[in-house]
Order: structure tokens, then C-alpha cells, then sequence
């Protein structure tokens, strides 16, 4: 990778942020499908929020930004300058296409817009040695091109049955698992969770992240008791299934002990202010002020006010 400017990255920077030499180069050198496509009256380079800093530290690199002749929307060109032969450039240039793609979805689009990459090149091997069309980079070629023209493949584990997940060996527990993880209530996925437990074998680590997973994004209203339920039904994961239901056990006496105080502390202040309202009133009615006053200035209930009068009587 280029860390400063050449003189060929310099002499092609200045010409190339010349909107009227890219757009004579593009005319001449776009493939004519390609350039109906793009009105190259609107063309601007971008400013540095669409270039990657991959790209912003090559320094020779230059994006474009163009309508298109056919309605709204975006085409991007991304001129690439090269004076030597690099084998893996087509590559790199996909690379650099997917990565002015994500920016302009970054920005707020929600289409894709199409971007055109170019190589410029001025090397001493000539013609230039590689090929520039990056599924050649495949063993197979065309199995790539029929791979990535196609949507990629779905595993929707919303639509399959749950006996159909049951078949599918030792991923099938996972699958279960987080397929049903945000039910109602996980209880009603006990049998078959200790089913699976017993019938996949995963191993320690995994139970663990298991067992950890159904605590924190499982909806139950006793977790506690889910855990040991769980661990009655296998006999290979006990250990390890009652060490989470006895940690839940712990953080549920912590919680408790918690709320306990603050319920107290409140407890106390509430009755701490409810007997100073009861003090002032003793002594307002000790001064003669009338009932009305007092019962206004201390928000205390008749009922009280009468105890108090006998008490002050």
C-alpha cells in the first residue's frame, strides 16, 4: 500500500480533480452500456465521507458521484491509478466498489447504487498481464458467477417445523433453542430442551453458554425453578444446569435483600415525616389555633386530629 504520493499519483491527482478532464476520460473510455447509464453533466467527486481510509491513504484514489439518465439515483465511479501490475487488483477493486457502497447506505439511502470501477494504468509490462474481472480469481469461475448472481441461501428457522429440527443432529438444539427463546414462557419448552440436551451431547463449554443464554434472554416468571425442572430431565448436565438455578437462587435472595432495605428506608421515612406532621399539629392545637388551620396546614386526617385532640386535652 502507497503511504505518500509519487509523482504519478501527483500529476494524475491534478489532472483527475479536474471535473472536465474525468469527464472527457469517462466519455471516451466508459463502455457505451455503461455510459447511457450515467449524466455525466451532475458529475462532482465526493467529499471525504464516501472514501474508506483504506482508500483516503491512497492517495491517487478519486470517487465520483453521478446521477443516473433514467430517474433518481446514484452511480459512483472510483477511478483506481496504477503504474505497476498488481494480480490481485480486480479483487481490490470489488473491494473498494462494496466499500462506497456501504457508505452511501451509511448516509441514509436504502438502494444500492451502482459503482463503476476503473483501472488506470501506465506500467512497463504491457498489455497489462491480469485479468480485471474478479471472478477469475476462482478455481472455478463460473460456479462463483452462479453463486454470487443468486440470492445467497436462507435458513429461516421461523418456518421450519420444530420435529424437522429435531432431525438435524447436533445443531439441532441450538436451533430449538433460538428459534423458541422469546416465547411467552420457556416452560412450555422444557421437555424438549432436556430431550435435545440428551439426544445432541453437546459438550461442557456449550451447555454452559447454554444455560447462561436461557438465563438472560428466556421469558419465564420463575427461572429458578425452570433450571432445576430442567436438571430432573437429564442425567449428563446436572452440575452444571444446578449451578445455574442455585446462582439465580443467589442473585434472587440478593435482589430481595435489596428491595427489602429500600422498601425499609422507606418505609421509615414515610412514617419519620407522618409523626413530625403529628408534632406540629400537637402544638398548634396546644396554642388554641383552630381545627380547620390545622388540619389545612398539616394534611393530617380528622380521625388523626381527633386522637391528637384527646391526647392534647
Amino acid at each position: 500500500m502507497k503511504t505518500s504520493p509519487t509523482p504519478h499519483d501527483l500529476l494524475f491527482k491534478k489532472f483527475f480533480s479536474d471535473i472536465s478532464v474525468v469527464t472527457d476520460f469517462l466519455e471516451i473510455h466508459l463502455p457505451p452500456a455503461l455510459r447511457e447509464q450515467c449524466d455525466l453533466s451532475t458529475l462532482a467527486v465526493t467529499d471525504g465521507s464516501f472514501v474508506t481510509s483504506d482508500m483516503r491513504n491512497r492517495r491517487c484514489d478519486i470517487l465520483y458521484r453521478l446521477l443516473t439518465t433514467s430517474g433518481p439515483g446514484y452511480i459512483y465511479c472510483l477511478i483506481e491509478h496504477q503504474s505497476s501490475a498488481d494480480e490481485h487488483m480486480a479483487f481490490r477493486l470489488m473491494r473498494y466498489s462494496m466499500d462506497a457502497m456501504q457508505l452511501h447506505i451509511d448516509q441514509g439511502n436504502k438502494q444500492m447504487p451502482l459503482v463503476i470501477p476503473l483501472l488506470f494504468y501506465h506500467g512497463r509490462q504491457s498489455p497489462y498481464p491480469y485479468s480485471t474481472r474478479w471472478l477469475d480469481f476462482f478455481a472455478d469461475p463460473t460456479e462463483a458467477q452462479a453463486l454470487y448472481s443468486q440470492a445467497f441461501p436462507l435458513v429461516d428457522l421461523t418456518v421450519i417445523p420444530d420435529e424437522e429440527i429435531k432431525t438435524h443432529r447436533k445443531v439441532a438444539l441450538l436451533e430449538y433453542v433460538q428459534k423458541h427463546i422469546r416465547e411467552r414462557d420457556i416452560n412450555v419448552r422444557l421437555q424438549d430442551i432436556a430431550f435435545l440436551l440428551e439426544l445432541t451431547q453437546p459438550n461442557k463449554e456449550q451447555v454452559s453458554c447454554l444455560l447462561h443464554y436461557l438465563a438472560q434472554e428466556a421469558n419465564t416468571l420463575d427461572s429458578e425453578a425452570f433450571f432445576r425442572n430442567l436438571g430432573q430431565k437429564t442425567t449428563g448436565y446436572k452440575e452444571e444446569i444446578m449451578t445455574i438455578a442455585e446462582q439465580l437462587e443467589q442473585k434472587g435472595r440478593s435482589i430481595g435483600l435489596r428491595e427489602g432495605r429500600k422498601e425499609g428506608r422507606q418505609e421509615g421515612l414515610q412514617e419519620g415525616l407522618q409523626e413530625g406532621r403529628r408534632d406540629i399539629a400537637r402544638n398548634m392545637l396546644a396554642l388554641g389555633l383552630g381545627r380547620a388551620m390545622v388540619e389545612r396546614a398539616t394534611r393530617l386526617s380528622r380521625t388523626e386530629l381527633d386522637d391528637l385532640t384527646d391526647s392534647v386535652g
